[in-house]
């Protein structure tokens, strides 16, 4: 006869993982579809040029976008979706490029601003320490 010891049953502790896979497929496909929707800046009606886009490898660039009335936004600030004041733009430009000096600074205008205020927000970005600066466009065709 077996013993008395023999006879209890042991617990087994296992993790059923199956519902949690669920939950990350769900999660994956809502990130696949959402991630192509976010838009980098503020909208603004750009100018049309003949010009080669970056290549699609490179790092999320740094986006300095100018509106119609001439407000200052900024792609990695906290909102960036609210106009930044310069000195705040210049500091945190100065920081993300602390982090990585290889990252690429653009500005992004609307066709309807005036020359003087984009090359007002290059100075500002010359003085944050960017060493170069492009000029994002609407590729014509």
């Amino acid at each position: 006869m077996l013993s008395l010891e023999s006879r209890k049953r042991r617990s087994i502790a296992e993790i059923n993982v199956v519902p949690y896979i669920d939950v990350m497929l769900v999660l994956l496909v809502i990130f696949m579809v959402t991630a192509p929707m976010i838009n980098q800046g503020v909208a603004v009606d750009l100018p049309t040029a003949n010009a080669k886009a970056l290549p699609k490898d490179a790092a999320l660039p740094i986006i300095v976008s100018v509106n119609s009335k001439g407000e200052l936004f900024l792609n990695i600030s906290i909102d960036p979706q609210s106009p930044i004041h310069s000195e705040k733009l210049q500091t945190e430009v100065a920081t993300a490029l602390r982090l990585d000096r290889k990252r690429s600074v653009m500005v992004k205008a609307d066709k309807r601003v005036s020359y003087n205020t984009v090359l007002d927000a290059m100075v500002l970005l010359q003085q944050a320490g960017v060493p170069s600066v492009g000029l994002e466009t609407m590729s014509k065709g």
